[in-house]
C-alpha cells in the first residue's frame, strides 16, 4: 500500500488550493467525532483519455451517506462532478485515485454538530494496486477477524461514514499483526460480511456468491458493477448468506472495491484456495469498463481547466442504463446505475496535460 503522494492542487470548499495549504483547525467536529462521509474513486488512463469510474454514482452515494447522518452537503452532485473532473485535469493525472470528503467543521465541540459548517474537499493522487502488484497477480492471504461487523442498527451501513471505519481499522490491524494482507469480518450471527474496505465474492461450481446487504455491508458500487458484468458474461450470481466454511471450500475467491478493484484471495485462515481462477481473471480483465456508459466532460469544467493550462479534447458520450437492483431495493436504498465512466481525451503526447 503506497504512501500518499502529493499533487499540485486540492479542491476545498469551492476553490483550488495548494496541496500544503489544504488544512483545517484542530478543533473541527469531524476530527473529534468522526462526523464525516467520503468516497474513493478510480480514474484510469485509457487509449481515449482518462476515465473516472462511475463518478456520478459515487458522488450520489456521498450525498446519500450525508443524508443518513443528517448532514447537508452545500454542493450538488453535478457541482462535485465538475470539480472532480477539473481537479484531475489541473493535477495532470493520467490515472489516479479521487477522494471526495465532507465533514463537520469548526464551531461547537459537543457531540451534536449544531450549526457547524460542512467542509467539503476533493483530493486526487497517483495510487497503484491497493494491496500490491504481487497480491493482484498471485492473490492475497486473509484472516477472519475476531472483531465483528457493526450491525445496521448501530450505524446505517449504507453510509460511507468516516467514524465507522474504526471497526475496519481494528480488524485490519489484527490481521496485519498475524502476517495477513486483509481481514474478513463476520456478522454477530457468524455470517460473512465484508473485508476492511472491500466486498467479498466466492466461486463454487461456476456460480458466484456474495453476501447480501442485510449483513451490514457497504452498498458497493464495484460490487454492483461486477454483478452486472458477471450476468452479462453468462455467470449465475447468487446473493445470500455465507459462512466461513463456504470460503474455505470455494473454488475461487476475490474481494472488490474501487481502491482494491478485483483482488484475488488465495488463502483464508491458512486454508488454501489457490491463485486467480478463470472467473476471477475474466472479471479482473473487464473491471475498468464495468459500465460502458460515458458522460460528456462538462463545458464549464473544460473551460476552467483551460484557464489553468490544461488542454482537453472533444468529449465522448454514450449511455448504458442497465442495472441490477435486486438486493438494493430490499435494503431500502436505490443504487443509481447510470453515469458510468466519465471520460475526456488526451491531447498529443507533447502537450502538458495528461
Amino acid at each position: 500500500m503506497a504512501d500518499l503522494q502529493a499533487t499540485e492542487k486540492i479542491w476545498m470548499n469551492g476553490e483550488f488550493v495548494d496541496w500544503a495549504d489544504a488544512t483545517v483547525h484542530v478543533g473541527v467536529h469531524g476530527l473529534h467525532y468522526g462526523s464525516g462521509v467520503f468516497e474513493g474513486i478510480r480514474a484510469y488512463e485509457t487509449p481515449k483519455g482518462t476515465a473516472i469510474f462511475r463518478l456520478t454514482n459515487h458522488l450520489q452515494r456521498l450525498h446519500d451517506s450525508a443524508r443518513l447522518i443528517r448532514m447537508t452537503i452545500p454542493y450538488s452532485v453535478e457541482e462535485l462532478r465538475q470539480a472532480s473532473l477539473e481537479l484531475v485535469a489541473v493535477n495532470k493525472q493520467p490515472s489516479c485515485y479521487v477522494r471526495p470528503i465532507a465533514f463537520y467543521g469548526y464551531g461547537s465541540l459537543g457531540v451534536p454538530p449544531r450549526d457547524n459548517p460542512v467542509y467539503v474537499a476533493i483530493m486526487c493522487w497517483p495510487w497503484g494496486a491497493y494491496l500490491g502488484e504481487e497480491g493482484m497477480a498471485r492473490g492475497i492471504r486473509a484472516k477472519i477477524s475476531t472483531w465483528v461487523r457493526m450491525p445496521s442498527n448501530v450505524i446505517p451501513h449504507a453510509a460511507k461514514a468516516t467514524g465507522m471505519y474504526l471497526n475496519s481499522m481494528l480488524a485490519i490491524q489484527e490481521a496485519a499483526l498475524g502476517g495477513y494482507e486483509e481481514t474478513i469480518l463476520l456478522t454477530e450471527k457468524g455470517y460473512i460480511a465484508d473485508c476492511s474496505g472491500e466486498n467479498v465474492f466466492i466461486v463454487k461450481d461456476g456460480v458466484l456468491y456474495t453476501p447480501s446487504l442485510e449483513t451490514g455491508i457497504l452498498h458497493g458500487i464495484t460490487r454492483q458493477s461486477l454483478i452486472e458484468i458477471a450476468g452479462s458474461l453468462g455467470y449465475e450470481v447468487r446473493v445470500e448468506n455465507l459462512v466461513r466454511a463456504d470460503l474455505y471450500l470455494a473454488d475461487e475467491m476475490f474481494m472488490c472495491g474501487t481502491a482494491a478493484e478485483v483482488t484475488p484471495v488465495r488463502e483464508v485462515d491458512d486454508y488454501v484456495i489457490g491463485g486467480p481462477g478463470p472467473v476471477t481473471k475474466a472479471l479482473h480483465e473487464l473491471r475498468p469498463s464495468a459500465d460502458t456508459a460515458l458522460a460528456a466532460f462538462p463545458r464549464r469544467a473544460r473551460a476552467r481547466a483551460r484557464e489553468r493550462g490544461a488542454r482537453l479534447g472533444p468529449a465522448l458520450a454514450r449511455s448504458n442504463r442497465a442495472a441490477l437492483r435486486a438486493d438494493a431495493g430490499r435494503a431500502g436504498w436505490s443504487a443509481p446505475c447510470g453515469g458510468g465512466l466519465e471520460r475526456h481525451r488526451r491531447p498529443a503526447p507533447t502537450r502538458a496535460f495528461l
